[in-house]
């Protein structure tokens, strides 16, 4: 049966279920009738609030633990709250501060998306997510170091100032091939994506257009094919603070929190269900068993995309936890650290730009 919207409530059923969603956000525990005919200023009985209780439980918004005499709610109950009821808490000017500082700091853009993981845990209470930018960036410089006789670092440097590093095993090679090597690399995918770099630069070889000699050859072909096989296996999220997930109500029911870190496990899902949300026009809310994901262990995500200098969207920052956030403080605060990553970037690709 179809949840009724909540403005087919009485008024006094809204404000009791009100009460029993903001207790239980509050505590994790279900809200009883003796507390809510102490807390609720309804002036009513506890008789009274127990129909009232039970009425909302029969529209599946309030569901009774087998535990506990009280109510918590539905996820159902969940959505109309958030939806229709909720009253946002915009960030305090100490938490603006904070998200602002920390996305200002200087250093790569790895840096700065790991910052906002873990910036979104510590301020959310629950566990912080970044979907790193999907699209492939333009290159700015390729070297190759050598580590031994017979393996080099081969470094990829973007044009946003991110480095990443593999190391290439190989025969025996001389200092001036791997010189040589690095230097052809960045003459031809400097301001071009790896794929166009690539492609570039293996026809060039194929068609006998290249000045190099045999050993230089191989490794420019080594160089870029540890990154064409390493390219499936990049990790796309960041998750900090999953041990924020393992508070004292969670303990109770180890199995759900065991597959909720199972999930967290398979970052490829994880970051599927980020991905729908890369078209919304404002943060995302899923509860609980909304997403097929998460069902199992009760838990909700809150998501938002950042966008890039042209205002495209990039990626996917985002909060999970158990499905009693408190979505009223960490939906503005998703929100806002979204916006502040986007500029954040922006401020990093300037400067190299400059």
């Amino acid at each position: 049966m179809a949840s009724p919207p909540i403005t087919e409530l009485t008024e006094r059923a809204r404000e009791i279920f009100r009460q029993v969603v903001e207790g239980y956000i509050d505590n994790g525990q279900p809200v009883g009738s003796k507390t809510l005919a102490v807390d609720s200023g309804l002036d009513l009985s506890p008789a009274s609030i127990r129909s009232v209780l039970a009425d909302l439980e029969s529209l599946g918004l309030l569901a009774a633990p087998h535990t506990s005499a009280g109510r918590m709610p539905t996820d159902a109950g969940l959505r109309i709250f958030v939806d229709g009821m909720m009253r946002v808490a915009e960030p305090t000017a100490d938490e603006r501060a904070q998200i602002e500082a920390r996305l200002s700091e200087a250093g790569p853009v790895e840096h700065a998306l790991q910052q906002t993981s873990a910036l979104l845990s510590e301020l959310s209470g629950a566990a912080g997510m970044v979907m790193i930018p999907t699209r492939e960036q333009r290159l700015a410089q390729f070297s190759l170091v050598a580590l031994g006789e017979e393996r080099a670092l081969a470094v990829l440097v973007g044009e946003d100032g991110g480095v990443e590093n593999r190391v290439v095993d190989l025969d025996a090679m001389d200092p001036g091939s791997l010189e040589a090597a690095s230097n052809y690399i960045t003459a031809r995918l400097a301001g071009r994506t790896l794929a166009e770099a690539s492609l570039a630069m293996r026809a060039e070889i194929n068609a006998g257009k290249s000045q190099l000699d045999d050993a230089s050859r191989t490794l420019v072909e080594r160089g870029l094919a540890v990154w064409s096989e390493d390219a499936q296996k990049r990790p796309v999220l960041i998750v900090r603070g999953a041990a924020n997930l393992l508070d004292e109500t969670a303990m109770g029911d180890i199995e759900r929190v065991r597959s909720l870190l199972d999930d967290l496990e398979n970052k490829q899902s994880v970051s599927s269900l980020l991905e729908s949300a890369k078209d919304a026009d404002a943060t995302r809310i899923f509860i609980g068993s909304e997403n097929r994901l998460f069902g199992l262990s009760g838990s909700s995500v809150i998501a938002s995309p950042y966008r890039d200098l042209e205002g495209k969207v990039v990626g996917v920052v985002g909060v999970i936890g158990p499905t009693r956030l408190n979505y009223a403080r960490v939906v503005p605060m998703v929100d806002l650290t979204a916006r502040s990553l986007g500029k954040s970037l922006d401020r990093s690709l300037g400067k190299l730009i400059a």
